[in-house]
């Protein structure tokens, strides 16, 4: 599933850019979301234009992480609601086991998503995505 949100995001005609596992360090904490999305002009580059490191030193605009059996989602959710409280815009929580996607926000109350409820994305993206299309990604095709 992550290999197939960052392949999606990295395909739309945007800004950003979605990193898998990008160490970001905000508020004097560091955290490893499974994928960030961050505008093209915040990736860390050099003078001849490459990539310089592998975290950054702020809060990505966007935040998903995807639930593991063996994860704590109390953690998890923590390292989201750091990510919010320094500067992110949208975080996902995507809980395969119940197929569904808590969507956090700045200042608002978590939605729980599931079926064909239409996901939020950050708002210049040009992206339409429902949770059943995000849980199809683990289908196996044939």
């Amino acid at each position: 599933m992550q290999k197939r949100l960052v392949a999606v995001i990295d395909t739309l005609e945007s800004d950003y850019e979605a990193f898998p596992e990008l160490r970001c360090t905000c508020g004097n904490r560091s955290v490893v979301p499974d994928v960030v999305v961050i505008s093209t002009n915040q990736v860390p580059l050099d003078e001849s234009g490459e990539i310089i490191s592998s975290d950054v030193d702020f809060a990505p605009p966007w935040v998903i992480e995807i639930l593991c059996p063996t994860q704590s989602q109390t953690k998890v959710t923590g390292n989201i609601l750091h990510c919010l409280r320094n500067g992110s815009q949208l975080g996902w929580l995507i809980d395969p086991s119940e197929r569904s996607i808590l969507v956090y926000q700045p200042n608002s109350l978590p939605d729980l998503l599931a079926g064909k409820d239409i996901l939020p994305v950050l708002e210049d993206l040009n992206f339409t995505l429902s949770v059943d299309e995000v849980f199809a990604w683990l289908q196996r095709k044939i």
